[in-house]
Parts: C-alpha cells; structure tokens; sequence
C-alpha cells in the first residue's frame, strides 16, 4: 500500500492552483480541473485548504513568494533589481497574473504575504534615495518592471514582434535605465 505525502500533496496542488488561478481568476477558476491537475481530489483540496477562496490565497502567497525569493532585492543596485523582477515575470507570467486577478476579485488577498513586502522594505531602507521612501521604491521598481506585460500587444508590437528577443532586451535595458533615472542611483 502506498503511503500518502502530504506536503508533495499539497505541493502539487498549489502547483495547479497558481495555474488554474492565473488563467482563470478566483471566479472562473475551478477545484475539479485543480484536483485533477495534480492528480488529487477535491476531498483532499477542501481538507487541506477549507474551500475555494483559502486555496485561492494559498496560490497567491505561493506565487509572491515565489517571486521574493527568485527576485530578492538588490539595495544597492536597484536598476538591476528591477531587471530582475522583469525576468522573473517574462519567466513566470503566471505570478503576475495571478496578482493582478487577486487585485480585481479578492484585493484583501494581497495583503496576505505582508512579511515579504516588510522584509524588502527593510532591505532597501537604508539605501533608498531622498526623497523616495522604502515603500516609493518598491512600487516604483514594480511598477516599472510590469509594465511591459500589463501593456496592450497593440501597444508593445508597434515596435516589432512584442515577444522578440530582441525587443524584451531592449525593453529590459529600459526598464533598468528608467529606475536608475527615476531613483537617480
């Protein structure tokens, strides 16, 4: 008889959650193709996340954390932190959209992963530049970073294949030269 693993369990359903969320919000997103996805059941999913929304949460602070620990930021390089944060959301679009998701259906949610947000605060603290506070930072790299992807295809293909190698360099080169103009670093 094989013995059960809970945590790659749940492991796998988080995997499966940040996908099924990402592509489908909180509200068109659903537990069965979750469940089947990571070849578990909706029993195990409800047993291990209460419902729907709490397996929506979970998926979301695993996907943040996610990306606090593949982008952790860079004090004293800021433009190559968000560099960073532009590679991990070319790489993992899934996070992105999947915050951006929470922000429209569940904005509370996005509090949730609060250590992290603190703990990069921390971090860029003693080296944010005047007159920028930690937190102006931050949105600042954020928002930057992002803005490639949250953009139009209408927009961001004016230029040539939007998806191009070369245009995500050249669009990551001016993601960094932007920070580093913006924060005068």
């Amino acid at each position: 008889m094989a013995t059960r693993d809970a945590e790659a369990t749940k492991t796998r359903i988080l995997a499966a959650a940040v996908e099924e969320f990402a592509a489908h919000g909180l509200a068109g997103g659903r537990v069965d193709r979750i469940a089947k996805a990571a070849s578990s059941n909706v029993r195990m999913i409800y047993a291990y996340f209460g419902d729907k929304s709490g397996l929506f949460d979970a998926a979301l602070v695993t996907a943040l954390r996610k990306l606090a620990s593949d982008a952790p930021p860079r004090p004293y390089d800021l433009p190559g932190w968000a560099g960073d944060v532009f590679d991990h959301h070319r790489q993992h679009p899934d996070v992105l959209r999947l915050s951006m998701w929470a922000q429209l259906e569940r904005p509370s949610a996005t509090a949730a992963p609060l250590e992290t947000y603190a703990d990069k605060v921390d971090l860029i603290r003693p080296t944010a530049p005047a007159p920028f506070s930690p937190v102006d930072v931050l949105v600042i790299v954020y928002a930057v970073a992002q803005a490639w992807f949250l953009s139009p295809i209408g927009l961001t293909g004016l230029e040539g294949d939007a998806d191009g190698e070369e245009r995500l360099a050249a669009h990551r080169a001016s993601v960094v030269a932007a920070v580093e103009r913006m924060l005068h670093t």
